[in-house]
Formats: C-alpha cells, sequence, structure tokens
C-alpha cells in the first residue's frame, strides 16, 4: 500500500486534488466577494463541453464565497428549482432573524430531495422576491452577502430562469450583497443570453472553460505521483497525460486508475501498467460519459455524428450531409438538437467537431451505437 490515500476523484463534480489550468478565472468573483453589491465578477456563467470541469468551478466559487463569509445556495435547473432556492432563502432567514417563527410549522420533510415543505399563516406568506430581499438585508447588516448558482441550465425550464434572472437583477438595482453563477453548455448559454427575457445577463462574467495544456497535466501528473513516492518514467506520464486530453473529468479518472495500479504494483507504474490504467479509463468515461450523452439522441441523430467519425478532426456540413443522403436545410436541424445536446461543438463556418473527448472513438468501434 502507498503511504497517501488516492487523491483523484473521477466523480461528477467532486473536487480534485488540483484544479488544473484555471489559474486565475475566479480572480475577478473573488474581488467582487470584497466589493460587494454590483461588482461584475459577481454575475458569471461557465460555458463549456461535458466533462470540462464547470461543476468544479462552481464548487470552487463555493469554497470561495464561504472564505468570504457569504451564504451560498447552490441548486441545479431541475424541475421546480426557484421553489428550492425560495425554501433555502427562508431557512436562512430564519437562522439569521430572531429564531424560528412560532407561526410556523413543517408539515412535510423529504429527505431523498433535500426538500421542506412549510406552512405559514396568511399574513406571513410573501412572495420570493419579498423573501430574498428580506433575507439579503440581514446579510447586508453583517456585511456579507448571498451566493446562487445554478448547474445544468440546460435543463431548466426558461420561465423559472427569467424569473430568477429579473430578482437577481431587481436586487442589485436595490444595492443589494446578491451573486449569481450559472453553468451549463455552450449552445444552452448562447440561447440564454439571446432571448429578451434575460437580456440584463448578457453583462455576466461569460467564462469558456476549455481542455487544459497537456504539459500542465503531465506536470501535475508528475508532482503528485513523485510526491508519493510512486516510481514512473517521464515517457509514461506523458502518454497517461495526452490520453486525458486535458478533460478535467479524464484527468481525474486516468490518475485514479494509475494510482490503482501503482498499489497493486508496490508504488511502480510500468509501461504495461499505464496501458491498464488508460483502457480502464477510457471505458469508465464511455459508460459515464458518452453513453449517457448519447442516451437521448436519435437515430438520426447518431447517423449524423457516425458521419462525422469518418474525420479525424474536423467534419464539413457538406460532407456529413452527403454522407446521410440529407438536404443541407435537414442537416442542419440535426446540427442544431446536437449542438443543444453538447454532442457536437462549431469550428467555425460551416464545420463542426465533436464536444466530448472519446466520441469519435467509441463510435467507430460500435458502428451501431
Amino acid at each position: 500500500m502507498l503511504p497517501t490515500e488516492n487523491p483523484f476523484r473521477p466523480t461528477a463534480g467532486a473536487t480534485p486534488p488540483e484544479i488544473i489550468g484555471r489559474s486565475g478565472l475566479l480572480d475577478e468573483f473573488e474581488y467582487g466577494l470584497r466589493l460587494g453589491s454590483g461588482a461584475p465578477g459577481l454575475l458569471s456563467i461557465f460555458t463549456g463541453a461535458r466533462g470540462i470541469g464547470k461543476t468544479v468551478m462552481l464548487g470552487a466559487a463555493h469554497d470561495l464565497a464561504k472564505e468570504h463569509g457569504w451564504a451560498v445556495i447552490a441548486e441545479t435547473a431541475t424541475g421546480t428549482f426557484m421553489g428550492r432556492i425560495g425554501e433555502k432563502m427562508r431557512r436562512l432567514t430564519h437562522e439569521l432573524g430572531d429564531g424560528p417563527d412560532p407561526r410556523r410549522r413543517v408539515t412535510a420533510v423529504t429527505v431523498a430531495g433535500f426538500g421542506v415543505t412549510t406552512q405559514l399563516s396568511p399574513e406571513r406568506q410573501v412572495d420570493w422576491r419579498e423573501l430574498g430581499e428580506t433575507l439579503l438585508r440581514l446579510l447586508d447588516q453583517r456585511a456579507t452577502g448571498l451566493l446562487i448558482t445554478v448547474d445544468e441550465i440546460h435543463a431548466a425550464d426558461r420561465t423559472e430562469l427569467s424569473q430568477l434572472a429579473a430578482n437577481v437583477q431587481h436586487f442589485i438595482q436595490d444595492g443589494l450583497p446578491i451573486g449569481l453563477i450559472f453553468a451549463g453548455l455552450p449552445s444552452a448559454v448562447s440561447d440564454l443570453l439571446n432571448e429578451g427575457v434575460a437580456t440584463f445577463l448578457r453583462r455576466a462574467d461569460k467564462i469558456d472553460l476549455h481542455a487544459a495544456a497537456i504539459r500542465d497535466v503531465e506536470s501535475s501528473f508528475a508532482d503528485t505521483f513523485t510526491a508519493a513516492g510512486i516510481s514512473v518514467i517521464p515517457e509514461n506520464i506523458h502518454r497517461a497525460a495526452v490520453a486525458t486530453g486535458g478533460y478535467p473529468f479524464l484527468i481525474q479518472l486516468v490518475g485514479y486508475f494509475l494510482w490503482r495500479e501503482a498499489e497493486n504494483h508496490d508504488g511502480s507504474l510500468s509501461s504495461d501498467g499505464v496501458d491498464r490504467a488508460i483502457s480502464a479509463a477510457t471505458r469508465r468515461n464511455e459508460r459515464v460519459v458518452i453513453e449517457a450523452a448519447l442516451a437521448t439522441a436519435s437515430a438520426k441523430d447518431r447517423e449524423f455524428l457516425h458521419a462525422m467519425s469518418v474525420d479525424d478532426e474536423t467534419s464539413t456540413m457538406a460532407d456529413i450531409a452527403s454522407r446521410i443522403g440529407a438536404g443541407s436545410a435537414l442537416a442542419g436541424k440535426y446540427r442544431i438538437r446536437l449542438l443543444a445536446a453538447g454532442l457536437i461543438e462549431t469550428a467555425g463556418h460551416g464545420k463542426v467537431v465533436f464536444a466530448i473527448p472519446g466520441l469519435r472513438e467509441y463510435l467507430r468501434k460500435n458502428p451501431r451505437s
């Protein structure tokens, strides 16, 4: 056994041992925490492909906010998330006030969903905005504020998102200490910013997350394994780093399986061990990321993707349309759907690329998928 436990955490949203290639991305946000209401960094949007580390960045923002004494409400844009945010604001308000309202009683508790249904006397039934104002004024009195984060906005009801944006804009106009960070797939974020209901979000600090540089991954792997006394030659470290493509989730997966190999072989990593780790990471990525992403794709969408997989890098829409026997208008509809699903990305006029690492190879191995 190695003297320390495996530091890699290949689970969605888990905090990695090191956030590679993200230095400085939260500087404006942290400055905003010090300045308070209206600071540009307190309104941010993270975008990027699946597995690029959007949820991890939200977690890093949570940690920074808490370090500065801010309250944090973290939600995922599924179901009636505005109601869940409202209930959490209500709890915080009672915690910061003079204690629980004697007229308030809990009528139901749902442990699995962390939801609480409350019943208030009629005179205490305030709307969402008034509740938020009450909480923010209490926090302002304590020289702190509230950060709300909403992940996976591609799954959100647009009405709820517009309501949240409108209320936060109202809080900012009133000089209240509020921060809002969204995270989602690029196409969903682009659609949101182009909708009139969320015009003020165009002023948000839009942070596009990209793959880390391979040299940075290589350096991180080398430092982590050396510190743990794991013996591995530079060539194998480089090969492992290249296999990640610089994608945070794959970095965690490959690192995790490299560590497992070292544990099973007296703290050393042979060339065969690195091959096994890369293969195990690839299989896990296919199951957890790729197959999940393909689950909602139609047969025609998959035909489009298979037509793309013929190319080694960028695909042109003209070539894809020809391969699937579709006109440019019909192929364009498939393109729009796949962009929204986060399976492909634009690469210039009339060009697309795969948005998920390993998707091309998976489709080539599974021609009927």
